[in-house]
């Protein structure tokens, strides 16, 4: 069988299932046979499409539950579809009814360029590199922060999850002993970013709270964060292969890489000296997340489940917004431009029931060009790579 099996290029479970069909059938077993499979647990007899469909004729604005409810009053001790199935020939007959989806788009954002750093703390670029588990099994998730301009380490946090909490207490000591940065640059995924308005979670605006402004690279582009990325494949390599035998270990760990990183290690881009030769804090006063609007302006406080009390109605904003004031600005019409500080991050129409239409930001183009940065080789002029 297996010479037979290698002669015609089939396998041995194929050159058997052959063999027992012609014990079975004779030459009338070797016939192709349909695929089709023997049971369909969606397919309704002829005998209950024709009660469905009698029933939908009767009552057209009754959808598959009430109809399956229907059938089993008439059919008491028959095991009548399920509601499910019901739905699904509804729509493979045509006879399910659609509802109108009406667009609700709200303005469309520029792409801001990213931000060439001149000094410290100009910008900082955040990220989680990808986690792993330690030696007793748990997860380990490291938050690193770092200076664009020098290079310098700030954190290297080992987290249990992405929960924006714990991040938000690391930023908390950072904000303390380094001072806040200008700009925030952060990948679109969580606890960063998400699709709500203006694309912006509870982390983002609560930076956006402070003063600082949030910087979202383009999606499916990590190119932009390049050298960010490039540090994960060196911390990588280095600190977790093997892993440590548990969090608390792999952060010891991490701490003496980070002092050598930022101390010893000399960088390239900085004509090989460290990036603490070059890092200079800029601690000052604690900062409040407060906004303020012009007078003349509508201000409502959002509410914890993310939505705001306007002209007698509750309107969503967005659950990333709660505990902090938005304004509204009137543009005519029944149309309200909505702001978190100076971020525009929707429109709030009269004509509309539920939330704000979200702001969100216009790609130029299926795909955005690669970041344009300018690069020194062997001691050339800098030129765009």
């Amino acid at each position: 069988m297996s010479q037979l099996c290698r002669l015609f290029n089939i396998s041995r479970r194929t050159g058997y299932k052959w063999r027992r069909r012609f014990e079975a059938e004779g030459v009338r077993g070797l016939r192709e046979r349909s695929h089709r499979p023997h049971r369909l647990p969606q397919q309704l007899s002829p005998r209950w499409l024709a009660q469905v469909r009698q029933l939908h004729r009767r009552h057209r604005s009754w959808g598959s539950r009430k109809l399956g409810a229907a059938l089993r009053r008439q059919n008491p001790r028959q095991r009548v579809p399920a509601a499910r199935t019901i739905d699904y020939w509804l729509g493979s007959l045509g006879l399910k009814r659609r509802r109108a989806c009406r667009s609700r788009r709200g303005p469309e954002l520029p792409r801001r360029v990213l931000s060439l750093a001149r000094r410290s703390n100009q910008v900082w670029t955040v990220d989680f590199k990808g986690w792993f588990r330690t030696g007793d099994g748990k997860r380990a998730e490291p938050l690193t922060v770092r200076d664009l301009f020098s290079r310098y380490l700030l954190e290297v946090r080992v987290l249990a999850d992405q929960q924006w909490e714990p991040v938000r207490r690391v930023f908390l000591r950072l904000f303390h002993r380094y001072g806040y940065p200008a700009v925030i640059r952060v990948d679109n995924g969580s606890p960063f970013g998400s699709t709500g308005p203006a694309g912006l979670a509870k982390l983002s605006a609560w930076w956006a709270a402070l003063g600082i402004r949030v910087e979202f690279i383009a999606p499916a582009h990590p190119e932009q964060n390049a050298g960010h990325e490039q540090m994960h494949g060196v911390l990588k390599a280095e600190i977790t292969r093997p892993a440590s035998k548990n969090r608390r270990a792999q952060q010891r760990r991490t701490d003496r890489w980070v002092k050598i990183y930022n101390e010893i290690r000399p960088h390239e881009a900085l004509k090989q000296r460290t990036p603490a030769m070059v890092y200079r804090p800029r601690p000052g006063e604690e900062r409040k997340a407060t906004l303020v609007y012009p007078s003349h302006w509508a201000v409502r406080q959002v509410r914890s489940n993310g939505q705001i009390k306007w002209q007698g109605r509750k309107r969503s904003v967005g659950e990333a917004f709660t505990g902090y004031p938005v304004g509204l600005k009137s543009k005519g019409g029944g149309v309200w431009a909505v702001y978190f500080g100076r971020l525009l991050i929707g429109e709030l129409w009269a004509s509309d029931g539920g939330g704000i239409r979200p702001a969100g930001t216009r790609l130029e183009g299926k795909h955005l060009p690669r970041l344009r940065l300018p690069i020194s080789i062997r001691g050339q002029p800098a030129r765009h790579l």
